[in-house]
């Protein structure tokens, strides 16, 4: 598959459409990783998104366009992010939707939720479980279902954070994302690769929870385990038709795994060094940048940092 010649079009289009709901962040340069590394190091700030999350692009766009059929109500599932930018995007476009989440959803990702007024249903062991009850939730209802990564235009929304970069500087070499459902990956690599197309793209996953890693590896999506991460933005299963690997395996150049310890060492020299909050989910790209340095010596990279959801117990795990 190569990705769809329309595709940097729709991203451009969805731009214009969620740029007065979300904000513009910024890409800043590293000055500590840049010494440290031998790299330039460049920072898209996605951690001060509204809600916290670069998800709030994929949910915004996906939902103004919904918003022109009059849905009764929205559906979705989250492990967290995906579920407070759907919330978001219902208060701010005056939809009614109802999330599902994971019994394993952390404390401050449930809150953020809650704060923007939505309504939440909590069922399943793990985000797989949750994402089968509430697809058959939407379908035995005849409700639209809005998923966090499978889906053309949460994808296009995500894609946004490329063409703001493309806009905000030149040069990039090389791009570190952290994956999950890939739903941020494809989103920047497929408007990079068309735009930029020597851009090297990096994805980046914890190694107790890869779906898309070890599906790409495998040349098809599988099932395998998954263990805690401190990742759990981007932890769980892929659905059996997700259209994220596809892309992924279209644009992506090279995946890393990252083991725990690598997530929670980046996160806190990040936040000792940056003074800025981060969730577990940009600790990976941070990580995967980190040991993959010695490949981009003298070269511009950028690291997305794609959100700052984490609870207070997770953070005192990181820190201590």
């Amino acid at each position: 598959m190569t990705v769809n010649p329309e595709f940097c079009k729709d991203v451009d289009a969805a731009l214009e459409r969620i740029a007065t709901h979300i904000r513009r962040t910024p890409v800043e340069f590293s000055h500590s990783m840049s010494n440290s590394s031998g790299c330039k190091v460049l920072l898209k700030l996605e951690n001060l998104q509204i809600t916290g999350s670069f998800k709030a692009r994929g949910a915004v766009n996906k939902m103004s366009l919904l918003a022109l059929e009059h849905p009764e109500r929205i559906i979705t599932f989250s492990s967290g992010n995906h579920g407070s930018a759907v919330a978001y995007a219902s208060k701010i476009l005056e939809l009614d939707s109802l999330i599902f989440l994971p019994e394993t959803v952390s404390s401050a990702k449930l809150s953020k939720i809650e704060q923007f007024g939505a309504q939440v249903h909590i069922e399943g062991k793990d985000s797989g479980d949750t994402e089968q009850a509430a697809r058959a939730y939407a379908l035995k209802h005849g409700y639209p279902y809005v998923s966090p990564y499978n889906d053309y235009d949460v994808i296009a929304g995500q894609g946004t954070i490329a063409a703001e970069v493309s806009q905000q500087v030149s040069g990039i070499d090389a791009v570190f994302i952290a994956v999950g459902g890939g739903g941020l990956i494809s989103g920047i690599g497929g408007y990079l690769k068309q735009m930029h197309p020597s851009v090297q793209i990096v994805a980046c996953s914890p190694e107790n929870s890869a779906a898309m890693h070890y599906s790409l590896e495998a040349g098809t999506i599988i099932d395998i385990d998954h263990l805690e991460t401190i990742s759990d933005g981007t932890a769980g299963a892929l659905e059996e038709n997700a259209i994220t690997y596809e892309y992924c395996h279209s644009v992506v150049d090279q995946s890393v795994l990252l083991t725990e310890d690598e997530i929670i060492r980046s996160m806190k020299e990040f936040m000792n060094s940056h003074q800025m909050m981060i969730e577990g989910s940009a600790g990976v790209a941070i990580a995967g940048f980190s040991k993959l340095q010695h490949q981009f010596q003298n070269k511009q990279v950028l690291i997305v940092v794609c959100g700052a959801n984490i609870s207070s117990e997770k953070l005192i795990e990181v820190l201590s």
